[in-house]
């Protein structure tokens, strides 16, 4: 474990030290001696960071992104490189709410006398469970977006649609077709780099699923366990929006790594939102964060920002609560027009700010995935 330590010490000293010469007009100094890097992760050759943008920044990001990316990807033993670039905005996510940190046997073990039936999945390293407390707050966009982000880094990704009713994944990854079967297992459908599964890909996308809830959780299950999803660093579960059975069932018999909680602005949506959360710290799932989604509408014509469903609130409600707030994605007709297009605004246009958004998200996420003796 020592030895661990050190390694990714000395990993972490050495990108520091490649990125003193990283700066950009209008930058007093580098990113290093402005204090501007920070959250550096390091993994089985996979590196994530952050760069602080300042207040008041006019140089070209894109330039100081990639330049730092080059630099970084050159070392020995680096196979894979993600910064994320954040402001200096005050009220942006706070480390110190983080959740501890769960090394790999308190991970097996968390929620053990609540979930007595919850087994690993075979080749799954972690499980992140993507939820809300209601339909129609752009849970599954979400879902989609921050596990092609999670490819980004160079992370092998599964994506599981859990909503048997409302299936969206075959729509949102541009996907058809039916999976194939071999020894009993199913084998899962891919594209843009990450294993799918869903109810969509079995039924006709105008069909309705009329089951009683033991046939739906039955239903999930097999999806959880009797698909090959061969050896994974996270599987995206896409949950069903509520708390309801099926809900409850898969947070008890599936060992969740954690959670993250999707929601809008508003007062209605929020306080279905904390159901959710309760219901999650009730079965001992750790909390990895809150995002805000349709936090403000940009404008296509002139680009400015209106609160349609206000603005704020899930921060403020990540606060009162005391878990992380990971950060807020606009309503920007880009993000709905590709993911009704199948082509999701990260794979469609990774350098829009909505794509940054999202990577931005995954990155604080992923920290917390990776377990505590990677990370040196």
């Amino acid at each position: 474990m020592k030895c661990v330590n050190k390694r990714g010490r000395r990993m972490k000293s050495k990108i520091l030290k490649e990125l003193e010469s990283v700066t950009a007009e209008g930058l007093q100094g580098n990113i290093v001696s402005q204090g501007l890097v920070s959250d550096i992760k390091v993994s089985d050759g996979k590196v994530i960071f952050s760069i602080t943008v300042p207040q008041g920044f006019t140089g070209k990001l894109g330039a100081m992104r990639a330049e730092a990316e080059r630099k970084v990807a050159a070392l020995d033993g680096v196979t894979s490189v993600l910064v994320a670039l954040t402001t200096a905005e005050p009220a942006q996510f706070d480390p110190a709410q983080q959740p501890p940190k769960l090394t790999r046997k308190k991970q097996r073990n968390v929620g053990a006398d609540l979930r007595p039936a919850a087994g690993a999945v075979a080749g799954v390293r972690t499980i992140l469970a993507v939820a809300s407390g209601k339909g129609g707050v752009g849970k599954s966009t979400t879902a989609v977006n921050l596990a092609l982000s999670f490819r980004a880094l160079g992370m092998t990704v599964g994506l599981l649609d859990a909503d048997i009713y409302g299936p969206s994944m075959p729509r949102l990854m541009g996907m058809s077709g039916r999976p194939e079967i071999e020894n009993d297992r199913i084998i899962p459908m891919e594209h843009y780099g990450i294993k799918v599964m869903s109810m969509g890909f079995l039924q006709d996308e105008e069909s309705p699923v009329i089951w009683r809830g033991p046939m739906v959780v039955s239903a999930l299950m097999q999806m959880v366990r009797e698909v090959e999803w061969g050896e994974l660093d996270v599987l995206v579960l896409d949950m069903p929006p509520g708390t309801g059975d099926a809900q409850l069932t898969m947070a008890q018999q599936v060992p969740l790594t954690g959670s993250v909680i999707v929601s809008t602005p508003q007062d209605l949506a929020l306080i279905d939102a904390r159901k959710g959360l309760k219901m999650f710290k009730n079965v001992d799932v750790p909390i990895m964060g809150i995002v805000e989604n349709m936090s403000q509408f940009v404008c296509p014509h002139c680009g400015k920002t209106s609160d349609i469903f206000g603005h704020g609130g899930a921060e403020e409600e990540a606060r009162k609560l005391g878990v992380p707030f990971l950060g807020a994605i606009p309503l920007h007709m880009d993000i709905r027009r590709n993911s009704d297009l199948g082509t999701p605004i990260v794979v469609a246009d990774p350098d829009s700010v909505h794509a940054e958004a999202y990577r931005a998200i995954a990155l604080k996420v992923a920290a917390q995935l990776l377990p505590e003796d990677d990370e040196g």
